[in-house]
């Protein structure tokens, strides 16, 4: 019987991962440990929340009294850390909020895990989800690999670094039982309207402008969120003990060709003139320290475990669309904040 904490289960990639765990194990217990900050969304999960295997708490990873507590309570055999501050421009604003919770929180996560499980290994995990961004910034050509040497360039990708350092640190030095991916950029259902795709979404549904930095150049390799968990899934239960996989989407698209790309599917599903939605986009000053590019090389998770991703750029991207036009009402809530509402009707009564 696995009993497992999945952090951060109500953000982006952590509600997709949860309800992938909730809806193919319901012979696993999930607990998600969630603080619910701007971008943690219970709205997310409505369609698990009454399952019998799953159970939500509130509460902040860096708390290591609530954490020790939740190891015993729930008897926890393994950890899914999603947790995580993820916003770049969030952390030039203020890098500290990214070192108390990647760094800090992680390391509570790890203290907790090692004092409770106490050497008893068997059939125990801590899994961390990571990022690409740790590896530094790439020229025209090249890959990341899975000992690609570690070059931060902000203060997010320099926190969760540290964070697969301390990782790797508590395996080599108590040999607890580790994993972690490091994943390229994320897209999907659910995503929080800050990050590149849901935010020219929303602001093509309501004429407003398309900020792109610079020119538009940067590169980065998409990966459908849905991919994502699913390779997940599988490192949690056949990847092996003390190693780390990348996880990629074969698909890179410098910044502009993805923004008139997604221009170009929005006319089409708007009625609206084609070349309409183009008009909107506005250059806008480029981002401190901005990496030019990001590509995964994920021929390791593909050898060892026989995943690919299952879609295509263009493909997951009208998919995509499609939920958000269908689910404006959700897109409305976050945009206005009314989302956080929602965690006092449903859970403060109880």
């Amino acid at each position: 019987m696995q009993t497992i904490l999945i952090t951060g289960g109500a953000g982006f990639i952590g509600s997709h991962l949860t309800r992938l765990f909730v809806s193919k194990y319901p012979q696993y217990k999930i607990i998600n440990l969630d603080a619910l900050t701007y971008a943690g969304n219970l709205q997310n999960l409505s369609d698990i929340e009454s399952r019998s295997n799953y159970q939500f708490i509130k509460g902040d990873i860096t708390n290591a009294k609530l954490v020790n507590e939740i190891f015993e309570t729930h008897q926890i055999t393994s950890v899914l850390h999603c947790a995580a501050e993820s916003h770049v421009d969030r952390s030039i604003a203020d890098p500290l909020a990214f070192v108390r919770t990647n760094v800090i929180g992680t390391v509570t996560l790890l203290q907790a895990a090692k004092e409770y499980w106490n050497g008893d290994y068997e059939n125990k995990l801590f899994y961390h989800i990571s990022t690409d961004e740790v590896y530094g910034s790439l020229g025209e050509t090249g890959f990341f690999y899975e000992d690609t040497a570690y070059d931060p360039r902000s203060p997010y990708s320099a926190s969760k670094a540290s964070s697969d350092h301390f990782v790797r640190a508590y395996h080599h030095t108590y040999q607890l039982p580790v994993k972690i991916s490091n994943c390229s950029n994320n897209y999907g259902p659910f995503h929080f309207p800050e990050k590149l795709i849901p935010l020219s979404i929303n602001n093509i549904i309501n004429n407003k402008p398309l900020p792109i930095y610079g020119k538009g150049e940067n590169i980065r390799d998409w990966l459908y969120v849905e991919d994502h968990v699913r390779a997940i899934d599988l490192i949690f239960h056949k990847g092996k003990n003390g190693e780390t996989y990348n996880i990629g989407g074969h698909n890179e698209w410098t910044n502009i060709a993805l923004i008139r790309e997604l221009c170009r599917q929005m006319d089409h599903k708007l009625n609206r003139e084609a070349g309409s939605s183009e008009k909107l986009i506005s250059f806008v000053k480029d981002r401190a320290g901005h990496d030019l590019r990001y590509a995964i090389d994920a021929t390791k998770l593909k050898d060892e475990l026989g995943w690919l991703p299952s879609l295509q750029f263009e493909e997951g991207l009208s998919k995509t669309i499609d939920w958000y036009l269908a689910n404006t009402a959700w897109l409305n809530d976050v945009v206005n904040g009314s989302y956080k509402d929602y965690y006092e009707e449903q859970y403060h009564k109880r």
